[in-house]
């Protein structure tokens, strides 16, 4: 935290003040908390959360919604748009940009994003920027959201550094994944960059939750001139998150699992390279395997031929445990920092396509 005085001034957009000006917040109802949110956020509603011009840096995020919709979490949309330009750097679902995959809620805290007690999304990402920052919200769902309350702080007149890279997120889903191909991650992106975190989503395909593990797939980053092959690959899915031999349901600062929820198939996993950033000069692409490992007879059950099975790690060639193929249904929400433009996202998934299968 920084203490030494400077020449900035914070600022905060609520519901009550969403231009953020000064000396303008709690004045409704006499100064007795007369409207402390959007109420409703109506169903196909969009609204500018804070519109500013800089330079500056938001300094935190947070708001809040009643927990009596959970299709809220995956399709209230958030976007955030650098310096004038036309595509959003920041697109993804709530919940999923705030930590929890699949519209699900948990407890979970990092410095980087969380949802403390499971109710409060928080994200302390510091954002610069240096011309304007624009910041909306989209209830893109068929029911109005009752209350959706926030506050956005941020600084302006920040001395910014001519490296000071912008923020981005962004959400991809693909279901079934397809076989024999790495799920990815991230992708598309050019300039120079730091890649800073992932929240990942997968939903157990196999049929018997319980008897078989899909979290041996290696996650490689492929950054400048790399082709086939990757500069950074892991050696599964839980070594990424930090555990090892599976993984429990565990919070951890930077890594975890927050939702292990074998019986219906639901995991929910976070990676945040707070130690460990990934630098890139010019473009970066991130995936990961979907390998699982158990009996061959469940590969052969589930995939028959297109199932491929491997030696397993340790075992005999002729052992009954394998590694093998699968096809799962992942989501993911990339963390970036880069140097603007921005390149267009790909589409991003409809309604459908984010919900189904999950809600």
């Amino acid at each position: 935290m920084n203490y030494y005085l400077q020449n900035i001034k914070s600022f905060s957009a609520t519901a009550e003040n969403p231009e953020a000006l000064s000396g303008q917040g709690g004045r409704t109802n006499g100064g007795r908390k007369g409207s402390p949110c959007i109420e409703p956020l109506s169903a196909g509603e969009k609204r500018i959360l804070l519109h500013k011009c800089g330079p500056g840096v938001i300094r935190k995020i947070w708001c809040t919604i009643p927990a009596d919709h959970p299709q809220h979490l995956r399709n209230i949309i958030l976007r955030m748009y650098w310096d004038g330009q036309a595509c959003p750097s920041v697109e993804a679902p709530l919940g999923d940009f705030f930590g929890i995959a699949h519209g699900k809620r948990r407890k979970m805290i990092t410095p980087y994003v969380g949802m403390q007690d499971a109710r409060g999304l928080n994200c302390f990402i510091p954002m610069p920027f240096r011309k304007e920052a624009l910041i909306t919200i989209e209830n893109d769902s068929d029911t109005d959201a009752a209350m959706f309350f926030y506050q956005i702080d941020f600084t302006i007149g920040d001395c910014l550094d001519e490296n000071a890279g912008y923020f981005h997120a962004q959400f991809r889903r693909e279901n079934p994944c397809a076989i024999k191909k790495d799920y990815v991650i991230l992708d598309g992106v050019q300039g120079r960059g730091v890649y800073i975190g992932t929240v990942l989503g997968i939903r157990n395909l196999y049929s018997d939750h319980l008897q078989e593990w899909w979290g041996e797939g290696e996650v490689k980053f492929y950054l400048d001139q790399d082709e086939e092959y990757p500069t950074i690959c892991g050696t599964g899915l839980e070594d990424y998150i930090g555990s090892g031999w599976g993984t429990d349901e565990t919070c951890t600062p930077y890594q975890g699992a927050p939702l292990l929820d074998q019986a219906n198939g639901l995991y929910s996993l976070y990676r945040f390279h707070h130690f460990d950033p990934v630098y890139f000069q010019n473009k970066i692409k991130v995936t990961v395997q979907q390998l699982g490992s158990g009996e061959r007879k469940w590969a052969e059950a589930f995939y028959g031929r297109q199932g491929a099975c491997y030696k397993a790690a340790g075992c005999e060639a002729d052992s009954h445990l394998c590694l093998f193929e699968r096809s799962d249904d992942y989501c993911s929400v990339a963390y970036w920092y880069q140097e603007l433009p921005t390149n267009p996202f790909p589409k991003f998934p409809d309604r459908k396509e984010r919900t189904i299968d999950i809600l």
